[in-house]
């Protein structure tokens, strides 16, 4: 069995104003078993919280540094933790 982790990635590039938050919460949702958010910093950055299956995270994160994702995609810098919980499946802020 997958141990749960926090996954908290934040993505640079030509991300926000192309549906970037959509489509990272709808890919959390193809996933599955994933629950957190995905946010526009004031400084054009999109930060992704995820907390799932490591499997599941892992999986998010190569869907947020490939080339489908909308936009365009200069990098991705993330850290790894223990889950915090309380956050109520996927959502948009």
């Amino acid at each position: 069995m997958s141990e749960d982790v926090r996954l908290v990635a934040w993505v640079r590039g030509r991300v926000q104003g192309v549906g970037f938050r959509w489509f990272t919460r709808a890919k959390a949702l193809e996933l599955g078993g994933l629950s957190g958010f995905a946010l526009n910093l004031g400084d054009g950055r999109v930060q992704v919280v995820a907390e799932g299956s490591r499997e599941r995270c892992e999986g998010l994160l190569g869907w947020l540094q490939g080339d489908d994702t909308p936009g365009r995609v200069d990098g991705v810098t993330e850290i790894w933790d223990t889950p915090r919980g309380g956050y109520d499946g996927f959502a948009i802020r």
